[in-house]
């Protein structure tokens, strides 16, 4: 704006926090809530109206004689009997659409990440909102006409959905002062377990209607939903507070002292490529998000399944049940990010200290969880309940690693989104085609155990990986004022796999201090522009 030199010379650099109750990047973070429990409802309704469209008995199991499988409940009098799908997918079929979703959610996570710092991550979130939406309306029609067509409609809705995390991070990165981070982030990105909570039950219910078709009105309530919600985005939401229309002074002041970032070289800087794949803090986030989406996916996608299969849930049960995890995980991830920035605030613990402290939760219990699933038998209480607080306590990496992009780098934070997000796809497509090649016929507990025993190692092997070379320290290669001259490499930060040593982590009450968002310590290397 044409007053912001005028604005800032008059206000202090600490800077009282607005009084309003909803501002304007309060408005962003709910609307960023809801934008991710849609493109989350589009995402796994079809975990759960896949149950709803297959045509069980007419695909050969095996372990009906197994005794190595939880026996059915009896029937009884007012049970229906299951009312069969029209599509004979065997269980290998069903990982092949349940998986392709991520074939083209792999390919846009880097450009959504780039785009959004170039363009504003407002556009790049919503059109990716909207394409999800507008193929999710259309999947009904496909699937009657093509199975290798729906594995292609799946692929450009991932297409589409991959821009979303790396678009957000990018407008985060220029609304939310680092002091609401924690709470911020773990708002907006709860929406995914929102969107699963609400979702899921609501799939269970229309599957077993007759409104619009039964399985098909899955399809349209959500890809409506979705449209409306583009809509009001893009009335509401501005790429930065510079260019709001209906911020107050007060805020954007606020904003732009807290984050002490000058926004006019974002649009031009160039990624440093070199130093970011040589940074082990990067690393550390690159490892952990490919642990957590390997577990997370794995029971996102095939949870419903091996609930119907060997609990013996039937779908209204299922879509239920299958919910209450992510419903316990919104709840604890919100929680657990006030609780990081309060005793953050208060300097309790450093910013280090807490990333790792919340990720450990949010990684170590879910795995020894998962193994204790595997090994309840046909306690289905006891399955349940460990499943829930697998899923559930898992909300603490939204205080952990998910924030590690904007501590590193908040300049390139869609970017660094964008890479660390395209590897963690992977298991988006491998881990359900892993448990269709596991389970392949052989519904049995103890294929169950190796699917689980499996997430439970990636789990304990990403996590330790992150809490040895993580940093909250902000990298001296994210000053985008620098790029044009020379990047220092500092020898106190973990910064490059040159052999540095590690930097003394911020204790409370220490003489050290956590150096403040926009600037850092002196540094004895420097490395030319030409390494970009």
């Amino acid at each position: 704006m044409d007053n912001d030199e005028e604005e800032t010379s008059l206000v202090s650099t600490d800077v009282a926090k607005p009084k309003e109750c909803l501002g304007a990047r309060n408005v962003l973070c709910i609307l960023g809530f809801l934008g991710f429990a849609n493109v989350y409802a589009m995402r796994v309704n079809l975990s759960v109206a896949i149950v709803a469209m297959v045509n069980n008995t007419a695909i050969p199991h095996v372990n009906s004689s197994s005794a190595d499988a939880c026996p059915e409940p009896p029937p009884t009098n007012n049970t229906a009997p299951p009312k069969e799908g029209e599509f004979e997918w065997d269980e290998k079929t069903q990982g092949l659409i349940l998986g392709s979703f991520f074939w083209g959610y792999i390919f846009t996570n880097i450009i959504g990440g780039r785009l959004g710092e170039l363009v504003g991550g407002k556009i790049i979130f919503g059109i990716g909102v909207l394409i999800t939406s507008v193929l999710t309306l259309l999947t009904p029609i496909v699937a009657r006409t093509s199975t290798t067509l729906l594995i292609a409609l799946r692929v450009l809705e991932g297409f589409g959905e991959g821009v979303t995390f790396p678009a957000m991070n990018s407008l985060m990165a220029k609304w939310i002062p680092p002091s609401e981070r924690s709470q911020s982030s773990s708002l907006v990105f709860a929406g995914a377990q929102f969107g699963t909570v609400v979702s899921l039950p609501i799939c269970g219910i229309l599957c077993q209607s007759d409104f619009l078709g039964g399985w098909p009105s899955v399809f349209y309530v959500f890809g409506v939903c979705g449209i409306l919600w583009f809509t009001i985005w893009m009335l509401l939401v501005s790429n930065s507070p510079e260019n709001h229309p209906r911020i107050s002074h007060n805020e954007r002041i606020y904003i732009k002292e807290s984050l002490k970032q000058d926004s006019s070289h974002s649009k031009t800087a160039s990624i440093p490529w070199r130093h970011i794949f040589t940074s082990l803090p990067f690393w550390a986030i690159l490892v952990a998000h490919v642990a957590q989406n390997w577990g997370f996916y794995t029971l996102l996608t095939e949870l419903p399944t091996f609930m119907k299969n060997i609990l013996h849930f039937d779908i209204k049960q299922n879509s239920f049940m299958s919910a209450l995890p992510y419903l316990i995980m919104w709840i604890f991830s919100i929680f657990i990010g006030h609780l990081a920035d309060f005793l953050i605030s208060k300097r309790y613990i450093s910013k280090t200290t807490s990333r790792r402290l919340f990720n450990s939760i949010g990684t170590y219990c879910p795995m020894i969880c998962l193994v204790g699933a595997g090994y309840a038998g046909c306690d289905s209480t006891l399955v349940i309940t460990l499943l829930t607080l697998a899923v559930g306590i898992n909300g603490g990496i939204y205080s952990g690693y998910m924030l590690s992009h904007l501590d590193l780098a908040p300049n390139f934070a869609g970017t660094l989104m964008g890479i660390t997000n395209t590897v963690a796809t992977a298991p988006g497509f491998l881990a359900p085609q892993l448990v269709g090649h596991l389970i392949s016929g052989n519904e049995t507990i103890e294929r169950w155990q190796i699917v689980f025993w499996i997430s439970s190692i990636i789990y304990f092997v990403g996590n330790t990986f992150y809490i040895l070379f993580i940093t909250a320290e902000e990298q001296p290669w994210n000053k985008l004022e620098k790029l044009s001259d020379s990047v220092p490499t500092s020898p106190s930060q973990y910064g490059s796999m040159g052999g540095q040593s590690h930097p003394a982590d911020e204790w409370p009450n220490s003489t050290q201090e956590e150096p403040a968002s926009g600037s850092y310590k002196e540094q004895q290397q420097t490395v030319t522009s030409q390494d970009f």
